[in-house]
């Protein structure tokens, strides 16, 4: 990246962090055909605009697209979408936009299931769908350091099982590779390079959001790290130094 030392210093940490990402775990290849899950918030929106800078060097002759399901939450969605292309303009990235009723249907009584998985499940599928269209063999989200602590302590406590979100995930045989390129990122660095960079932000008006499990595990992490500086980053290294016959 031309003129690094000019950079702000959250555009300088988070590119470093996702470059030793991409590395560590083999991310992309020249000639991949990368899609990009955006949802409007910091994560996947900075995600974008970094990868619009940085692919070029990860990955010589790589093309990357974007796609955003709106969940039809509120009486927002047109706006959502008009300021989704209007990013993507910016960035000279093309892709596809999806408006739904995803979330009212998910948050309505014709559903038996929890909302959140609902939504995950459908807008997933769409996602695929998608990449399937652009004919992508790589689909990255923006899931950072502290998405993946959650998750694993998410999973423990409500799923009874250890496991996060990894970084490269092969599906279908190889076919699609999930990629989560910023799994060395803290969220407050996530949210300081979308404001340095004047990132358009927005919120799909969720009515669970708040008071979802996650956001229990959140308030947890909060209190502990609050009184145990150090304890969330100290869960995140405790992945990667698994000792499978000290378990069960």
């Amino acid at each position: 990246m031309a003129g690094r030392s000019r950079l702000p210093a959250s555009t300088r940490a988070l590119a470093a962090r996702m470059d030793k990402a991409v590395r560590e775990y083999r991310m992309l290849r020249a000639g991949d055909r990368l899609l990009v899950a955006v949802s409007g918030g910091a994560d996947s929106m900075s995600l974008l605009h970094l990868l619009s800078r940085r692919l070029p060097v990860y990955a010589p002759g790589a093309r990357l697209r974007a796609v955003y399901v709106d969940m039809g939450f509120g009486e927002g969605s047109e706006e959502r979408c008009l300021i989704m292309r209007a990013f993507w303009r910016q960035l000279g990235v093309s892709g596809r936009i999806l408006r739904t009723t995803i979330g009212p249907l998910a948050h309505s009584e014709a559903n038996h299931e929890n909302p959140c998985f609902l939504c995950s499940r459908i807008r997933r599928k769409q996602i695929f769908a998608t990449a399937e269209l652009f004919d992508c063999n790589r689909i990255a989200f923006g899931h950072h350091k502290d998405d993946l602590v959650e998750t694993l302590l998410l999973n423990m406590v409500f799923g009874r099982e250890i496991s996060t979100s990894p970084p490269n995930l092969a599906l279908h045989g190889g076919r699609y590779h999930l990629l989560r390129p910023m799994l060395f990122a803290e969220e407050e660095l996530v949210k300081a390079y979308a404001a340095d960079n004047a990132i358009p932000l927005f919120a799909q008006e969720c009515p669970s959001d708040g008071t979802s499990r996650r956001q229990t595990i959140k308030e947890w992490l909060a209190a502990l790290e609050a009184e145990h500086p150090g304890s969330r980053e100290n869960i995140f290294q405790s992945m990667r130094r698994v000792k499978p016959d000290y378990l069960l």
